[in-house]
């Protein structure tokens, strides 16, 4: 099963954060939807959707109905693709702004407590040769995003060749 992150901030928002490695395929979308409906989630972030389209279906069979908002990266071919989906009746999602690698959003939670933040979710790139320019991106994400920020998603990025997933078996 792909690495899944559940987090809590703001006052309990649950934030869905995955590496899907492809909506494209029904039994994939079924088994997302089960594990969000289960986590009681009200924003989602996907990396690697691999659809350069996605419809508003597609978001309504894999996060079901409350998930009514969304905005999505699209994907180059079969590769990358990010979506960012929500529950209005929980959270406000506003302002989004898109980069080669990135999505990010202004975020507000009902309540008057509460501070407005930004979410960006990033896919970064697989070619090396990318990487340095991507770590500038979200530099220049950073700068146009100011106040509190949350950063998540699949940065394709390791610290030692060491730690580099592969299958042995």
């Amino acid at each position: 099963m792909p690495f899944v992150d559940l987090c809590l901030m703001d006052h309990g928002l649950k934030i869905i954060n995955w590496n899907v490695r492809g909506l494209n395929a029904r039994a994939r979308r079924t088994a997302v939807r089960s594990l969000v409906v289960t986590s009681g989630a009200s924003i989602a972030c996907f990396q690697e959707t691999k659809m350069e389209f996605v419809y508003s279906s597609t978001v309504l069979e894999t996060l079901g109905s409350e998930f009514d908002e969304y905005v999505y990266l699209p994907a180059s071919g079969t590769r990358g693709g990010i979506l960012l989906a929500w529950k209005s009746q929980d959270v406000t999602i506003t302002d989004p702004m898109f980069t080669t690698n990135t999505i990010s959003a202004r975020v507000a939670t009902s309540g008057s407590s509460s501070v407005p933040w930004w979410l960006s979710i990033v896919y970064g790139p697989q070619d090396n040769n990318a990487k340095i320019a991507f770590l500038q991106e979200i530099r220049d994400v950073r700068d146009a995003c100011p106040g509190p920020w949350l950063i998540c998603g699949d940065f394709n990025m390791i610290y030692l060749e060491a730690d580099k997933n592969r299958n042995l078996c």
